[in-house]
């Protein structure tokens, strides 16, 4: 199979869909790698590095496009690059359809096969190429959060662990997954007065367990959530419904509640955010103030650590990678069910219900797709 890796081309998107020990995986199978010029090298990443692994350097996306049976991206297409698709072409990336009608559309007019990282599940109930990348965002949501509350920043001027007889910052976390546990983990690292909200009362026995007294938890309601907001200085948004939008769970009127100069970093800005004021910024230009409140709503977050991001993630889709190279997507497709569960788009098909629901389309099975 040829597999094109091209060049990121979203706002501060440094990361790289393949290392070169990806390309060196492939290409000992036999499989021919097309990799952009200077995909990699924003991380440290050579084009010698990846000629040395055995790809192809290719100078234009339009090349990679052209010449490619399977695209390996990290970020959504970007509409420049969906109008390069071709039908039955495979393509291997993020894409968080539902709060994307414009990239939806899109894909579904250019008649790939889109197969989504956050949607691909495992044995234990996990998103595992997901699972990286909440990891990073999750530890980048406090130190985002901790440098907005500067007082130069914008913030209310809180120190988050505080000092010697002055009280740490109170940090707010909604939802106990992957991301909320990695903010709380380093939330009580730095010494911040950390609760975590979430609606498994199993979670929450376990995260007890795991962390005792240091790490307050609560159930998950409209009142308990008032409560604590109200007294927070940072709230991470953390929840996530596979391949859905995320639920609102603070209104533009809750903020009413909280102290001016306090700080919102919504996580799940990717899927359509958690407070209903949020919208997607860059890296560029990362917050913005509604009603005195701060938003940090980056919708790339692990961009921002891009060579720990890349290395991360590519160590989990990397024997995806390979069993779609090996086998070609419908045998692959078949084969796993986990893998199976990626599939978001099929030939102008959409075949994830979440997606299909949140944006008016009609749903239809992968695996009445692939007979």
């Amino acid at each position: 199979m040829i597999i094109g890796v091209p060049k990121e081309i979203k706002n501060h998107e440094y990361r790289v869909g393949m290392t070169p020990a990806g390309v060196q995986e492939l290409t000992a199978r036999g499989h021919k790698v097309l990799v952009q010029q200077q995909g990699g090298e924003a991380i440290g990443l050579s084009d010698a590095e990846y000629q040395a692994a055995g790809a192809e350097l290719v100078a234009s996306a339009a090349e990679i496009f052209a010449r490619a049976e399977m695209i390996v991206k990290v970020k959504e297409p970007q509409p420049e690059e969906c109008e390069l698709l071709r039908p039955g072409q495979l393509l291997f990336t993020y894409l968080h359809l539902a709060p994307d009608p414009v990239q939806t559309q899109l894909l579904v007019h250019s008649g790939a096969v889109a197969i989504a990282y956050e949607t691909v599940t495992d044995d234990r109930g996990g998103l595992p190429l997901l699972a990286p990348m909440s990891e990073v965002a999750g530890r980048m949501a406090i130190q985002a959060g901790a440098h907005s509350l500067e007082k130069a920043q914008g913030g209310n001027g809180t120190l988050l662990g505080g000092v010697p007889a002055v009280a740490p910052a109170k940090v707010v976390v909604l939802g106990g997954g992957v991301v909320g546990v990695n903010s709380a983990r380093m939330a009580l690292g730095l010494g911040a007065d950390v609760t975590i909200l979430d609606r498994s009362l199993p979670r929450l026995r376990e995260l007890d367990s795991l962390y005792g007294p240091a790490l307050k938890t609560l159930y998950s309601t409209r009142t308990n959530i008032e409560a604590c907001i109200a007294q927070a200085d940072l709230v991470i948004g953390a929840v996530l419904i596979p391949g859905a939008a995320a639920p609102k769970l603070l209104t533009r009127d809750m903020l009413k509640l909280m102290r001016k100069g306090s700080v919102l970093v919504d996580v799940a800005i990717d899927q359509g955010g958690c407070f209903e004021t949020s919208h997607p910024t860059t890296h560029e230009e990362p917050t913005y103030v509604v009603d005195g409140i701060i938003h940090y709503c980056v919708a790339n977050m692990p961009g921002g650590v891009a060579r720990t991001s890349t290395f991360a993630l590519t160590n989990a889709t990397l024997p995806f990678v390979l069993a779609l190279a090996d086998k070609g997507y419908a045998r692959a497709l078949q084969d796993d069910r986990h893998l199976r569960a990626g599939l978001n788009v099929f030939k102008g098909k959409i075949t994830q219900a979440a997606v299909a629901q949140a944006l008016g389309y009609e749903y239809v099975s992968a695996e009445s797709v692939l007979g």
